[in-house]
């Protein structure tokens, strides 16, 4: 199906790490007969690898983001600066923040993780009022400087709500920085986990190192969950009250709640749920990936090592649809590798069963890091050179 104009509408909705890579594809080679449009609310991409080294003060945050605009001229798409806020698959629209509908010959959703707001307003009440909120992501590299002012001002105890490989990050980040730049005043990081262990879903080395890694940093950790957040202090499940003036909530990632009022086949969790071409259960026109999808075919963790591999497999088969040709599966790696920022330039890699760690680690990352985003034109193009 093609418009009356005889072009075929592709919609990338997001501007996720898969969708700067279809973008990038798009800008090597796009077909003649296709209209594109991206609709994402920000004209860059902050990337969330890089946000830890920002908040421990390695990165200046136009160090850690990749600009959209030069991959949208060149891919020949045009820019919505806004969100969408409902999809029908059916008559194959999405509604945009500010009212419009656009139609669809085919759509690709790569929203990135949300925090649904309600949802841990219910959870934790008052998060609403006092948190700051990891997602989106692009508000909180905006505001966290403002903690570190507020940390000039006053001894500042921090909390970090989550211990998934976010929060671990985060925490180890805050507390490096609190201690780097305010070294005379005792500020304190505290790590709720909800109840496991930190880094529970990694192997038992990994988790050694990485209470190592927080002991050295002196976080406390607690295996408490909140139940509620007020003026300069958490309620705890525990009925304990834990000193606050930061509430981090790096809680895992939600679906969109958009997701729940569309047509589209979802998961128990609400996540759009996709095949091995990465495309919709229910309807083949509509395609998904990274954190705002979920694998039927083969489970596998959701983490931005997934996402930013998926790109490339994505465009290839929305190319493949659009032409009518055969779709090819993407069959996730078995194993990643996973690099963990611990606060000071220190970092510990996981692959499979086995983990190291070391200055040299961090400086693996760092170069990683830099090069995928100046392949895309970041601000990191003339560290990467050098």
């Amino acid at each position: 199906m093609t418009s009356a104009s005889g072009l075929k509408k592709l919609v990338l909705l997001g501007a996720g790490h898969a969708h700067v890579q279809v973008l990038h594809g798009l800008a090597q080679s796009r077909p003649a007969d296709l209209d594109v449009t991206l609709i994402a609310p920000h004209a860059r991409q902050l990337y969330s690898g890089m946000v830890p080294g920002f908040v421990a003060g390695h990165y200046a945050l136009d160090e850690c983001v990749i600009p959209l605009p030069h991959l949208v001229a060149g891919s020949g798409a045009r820019h919505l600066p806004t969100s969408g806020i409902a999809v029908d698959p059916d008559a194959q629209t999405v509604t945009l923040a500010t009212g419009e509908v656009i139609g669809w010959d085919w759509l690709s959703i790569n929203t990135g993780p949300v925090m649904d707001r309600d949802r841990i307003e219910a959870a934790m009440p008052g998060a609403r009022k006092h948190a700051l909120f990891v997602r989106p992501i692009e508000a909180f590299g905006q505001l966290w400087p403002q903690v570190m002012a507020m940390a000039q001002q006053q001894s500042l105890h921090l909390a970090v709500i989550g211990a998934g490989a976010a929060g671990l990050e985060l925490a180890m980040a805050a507390a490096w920085a609190l201690r780097a730049g305010h070294a005379d005043a005792p500020h304190h990081v505290t790590l709720l986990t909800g109840g496991p262990p930190p880094a529970a879903n990694y192997p038992a080395g990994v988790q050694r190192r990485i209470a190592a890694a927080l002991r050295r940093l002196q976080i406390t950790v607690l295996p408490d969950a909140c139940a509620g957040m007020e003026p300069g202090q958490l309620v705890l499940a525990s009925g304990a009250r834990l000193a606050c003036d930061a509430p981090l909530v790096a809680v895992g990632a939600m679906a969109p709640p958009w997701l729940a009022g569309s047509a589209l086949a979802l998961d128990d969790a609400g996540f759009v749920a996709v095949n091995a071409f990465q495309q919709s259960t229910s309807h083949p026109r509509v395609f998904a990936a990274g954190d705002v999808a979920t694998r039927v075919d083969v489970a596998h963790p959701r983490s931005g090592v997934y996402a930013v591999r998926a790109g490339e497999p994505l465009l290839a088969n929305l190319r493949a649809a659009m032409a009518g040709q055969t779709l090819a599966a993407w069959p996730p790696p078995a194993r990643t590798l996973n690099l963990l920022a611990c606060g000071d330039r220190y970092a510990i890699a996981a692959w499979g069963g086995l983990s190291f760690e070391g200055r040299w680690v961090w400086r693996w990352k760092d170069r990683i890091d830099r090069r995928f985003i100046a392949r895309y034109g970041g601000a990191a193009s003339a560290a990467a050179a050098t």
